[in-house]
């Protein structure tokens, strides 16, 4: 495992040279076998894991940082956040050449805490890591979590809460908001500097020199991993609840998994975080908002074009405006490969998918449960079942049923295949990890390490599968996620 510090090759208004807060008796909760080893971390104690990744030990002799970043928040800018209660202790190569950050998240304090205390509460950093190793199960791109360490000292928040350190595994760190920030600084060096910085580590097949052929590469790209990442949330119901575009990696990883929630019943308005009092980042406005996003990019680099500025924003209007068209095409192929249909003429059958939406909407159908019903009755069970279903239901799967009949031949994979690849059996659901996130607060972490391992395999059913796939009695009625600061 090499380790590197490349972060700090950009100008050093970009980040501050700070060390962790030591906390007062650090003790290992969680760690992360499988990821450390994915990422050929070498052996530690426990004593070591819990030293190091509480912030009290540095890492092979690295100098931590805190960076800086702008980011539109809820609509409104704020042109200094950063890490205000975080640190990037390292950055590690993989033998195959790959980059990652190791970041500590309730570190301590910064320049940019803007009177935080720099802290995390233990029940954040576990739904770090319940979600982000959720998210890495359903195959969606997303950052890691490495470990969760307790401090042995208490935050305050709605009340004394214990305190934690998380450690998150990420690509990078770069968000648009960091494009933000440095664009901010009115100094170009420093924006074309990131830009550089950005492509090497994340697109290095852009090759191009000139300004403008370099900037619209970068932002189809990272337009296209957005995309991705954003039909595998709608894919699976996951709602992220706070999408600023600090929240927003070049990378296009999911990050910051305070406010987020997952999708019960189907509605496209669902929305969960206690912040998002406007349902600005329901689950059916995580795409504008993407997209909105983008052009916040866009903007950031406009300086770039220096006096031909107004010819770039030519160039650039046309490839977010495409976003929509893109996401659109990338969605409803998404959701045909639910319904097991795997073409790339989805124009036929958009109406198919809008029906079954509609449906489950009025008849406040669960969105996971809907699709494994699905996949069962195609793989020749819960005929009964769907005898007692809805005529409205019965009769869309009676014209479901004949679609298949008309595009089976001419598939590769079988429908069944199709549909067991992309509906997972279990997601997780928003009772359960209220659930055991009370009962690690308590000092129980009994049943944290079974909910993981059956989330990191959610498209096979195993033994304790079952444990874990029911609805809400309540159907998350009133249910509100916080963000944890």
């Amino acid at each position: 495992m090499k380790y590197t510090q490349t972060y700090q090759s950009l100008n050093a208004v970009m980040y501050q040279t700070v060390a962790p807060t030591p906390v007062n008796h650090p003790s290992l909760l969680c760690w992360n076998t499988a990821l450390a080893n994915q990422l050929g971390l070498r052996r530690f104690s426990d004593d070591e894991k819990a030293a190091i990744f509480s912030g009290n030990q540095l890492l092979d002799e690295q100098q931590p940082i805190a960076l800086a970043y702008s980011g539109h928040q809820f609509g409104g800018f704020n042109p200094q956040l950063g890490d205000g209660r975080a640190h990037l202790i390292a950055e590690i190569e993989s033998e195959d050449g790959a980059s990652f950050d190791v970041h500590l998240k309730g570190s301590g304090q910064t320049k940019y805490s803007r009177r935080g205390d720099g802290r995390c509460a233990l029940k954040p950093a576990i739904r770090e890591f319940i979600m982000s190793e959720a998210m890495a199960g359903l195959g969606i791109p997303t950052t890691r979590t490495l470990a969760v360490v307790a401090t042995g000292e208490t935050v305050w928040r709605t009340g004394a809460e214990p305190g934690a350190v998380v450690t998150r595994i990420a690509k990078s760190h770069l968000r648009i908001g960091t494009f933000q920030y440095a664009a901010q600084q009115g100094d170009l060096s420093v924006l074309e500097a990131l830009l550089d910085y950005a492509i090497a580590r994340h697109y290095p097949e852009i090759t191009a020199k000139d300004t403008s052929t370099k900037v619209t590469a970068f932002i189809r790209a990272v337009m296209q991993k957005q995309i991705e990442t954003l039909t595998g949330w709608m894919r699976v119901g996951f709602i992220h609840g706070v999408m600023n575009t600090d929240n927003a990696t070049i990378s296009g990883e999911t990050i910051d998994f305070g406010p987020c929630a997952m999708m019960g019943a189907y509605h496209p308005e669902t929305v969960y975080s206690s912040i998002d009092t406007e349902g600005r980042y329901c689950f059916s406005n995580q795409a504008p908002i993407t997209q909105w996003n983008l052009a916040r990019l866009a903007e950031s680099l406009l300086p770039l074009y220096g006096d031909a500025q107004e010819q770039g924003l030519k160039e650039l209007e046309p490839l977010i405006v495409q976003f929509k068209a893109d996401f659109e095409y990338a969605f409803y192929h998404m959701m045909l490969r639910k319904l097991g249909i795997e073409t790339e003429d989805i124009e036929q059958y958009e109406k198919l998918v809008d029906d079954l939406l509609a449906l489950m909407q009025v008849e406040k159908r669960d969105y996971t449960q809907t699709f494994v019903f699905l996949g069962a009755l195609l793989g020749g069970s819960d005929d009964v079942a769907l005898s007692e279903q809805s005529d409205a239901f019965q009769t869309w799967v009676q014209a479901w049923r004949d679609v298949l009949s008309q595009v089976e031949e001419k598939q590769s994979v079988s429908p069944v295949t199709v549909m067991a690849q992309v509906n997972p059996l279990v997601i997780p659901r928003n009772h359960h990890v209220e659930r055991i996130l009370s009962a690690c607060e308590q000092g129980d972490l009994s049943e944290l390490h079974a909910f993981v391992a059956v989330l990191s395999r959610p498209y096979e059913m195993q033994d304790a599968t079952i444990n874990y796939q029911d609805s809400p009695v309540d159907g998350d009625k009133d249910y509100q996620t916080f963000c944890g600061t």
